[in-house]
């Protein structure tokens, strides 16, 4: 196991295979006074990931230790990023004889402007290019982000803030850096996302909170026009939390009472 901090070390072997095919994934962690959030919803992520793809494990008690002291140096917020590759080795695309597993450790500020979405919500648009639906990879956050890639080119050319994201079957997915959530009375709806899209840690902690609250909690395929029709809709991840959404291209919400209960709770479990 090698362990590489990128803001001493910046060189990576030519042939590891996160830059050959982006064999590995990464989780991204929200840092609040020297502290690391749902550290354990992130390694349960990170574990479940390497052990789908066969890449062999880490020492976790050496990985948090390194993620902890990257969080020590933020006495207000941040973000520290673990990233996990097979390593080099291997011939073409087999990954027999890999046994090197490389875990790159970044630290970085929290985005400012996540203040102000949080406070005062966000529009979303909607992206014209769709996720492929691949159940094999579908949840995992895994290194391979050209999709990503591809829709964030979408958001800057439309000068979206973020957006809608549907697979190619037309359900709605997330969006392209975050999951959504929507509520219509006492429903609350989120994608399965069995098929396609990632499975984020923020996603999973609001899930649990909501099995603590009055609500009905639904995961299905949807499409846009039920996510339209919606009281309420907000969108999370580990680094923005809970953000409302204003509205859908020219479909406007008002509604925040769910949101407002969640943002209480948020860290109390």
């Amino acid at each position: 196991m090698a362990f590489i901090n990128s803001q001493k070390q910046r060189e990576l072997a030519i042939t590891d295979r996160a830059t050959q095919y982006g064999d590995g994934c990464f989780s991204t962690i929200g840092v609040k006074q020297g502290k690391l959030l749902l550290w354990r919803f992130h390694l349960d992520r990170l574990q479940q990931t390497l052990r789908k793809l066969a890449i062999n494990e880490p020492d976790w008690d050496q990985v948090f230790l390194q993620a902890e002291k990257f969080a020590a140096t933020y006495t207000g917020r941040g973000g520290v990023k673990i990233l996990i590759s097979r390593g080099s080795g291997g011939r073409g695309y087999s990954p027999t004889g890999c046994e090197d597993t490389t875990v790159i450790f970044s630290a970085f500020n929290w985005p400012a402007h996540y203040e102000q979405w949080q406070k005062e919500g966000i529009i979303l648009g909607v992206c014209q290019q769709q996720l492929g639906y691949s159940p094999i990879l579908a949840g995992m956050k895994h290194l391979n982000r050209l999709e990503q890639v591809l829709l964030k080119q979408e958001l800057e050319n439309n000068q979206w803030l973020d957006a809608v994201v549907l697979n190619t079957n037309n359900h709605v997915i997330e969006t392209t850096a975050s999951n959504i959530f929507w509520r219509k009375g006492n429903v609350v709806y989120t994608p399965e996302l069995t098929g396609s899209g990632v499975e984020g840690v923020m996603r999973r902690h609001v899930i649990t909170l909501l099995s603590t609250l009055p609500y009905t909690l639904e995961l299905g395929d949807y499409l846009l026009a039920d996510l339209l029709c919606a009281d309420e809709v907000f969108i999370t991840n580990a680094l923005m939390e809970l953000v409302p959404i204003k509205a859908i291209d020219s479909t406007y919400y008002q509604e925040q009472s769910l949101l407002d209960v969640l943002k209480k709770r948020l860290y109390t479990c």
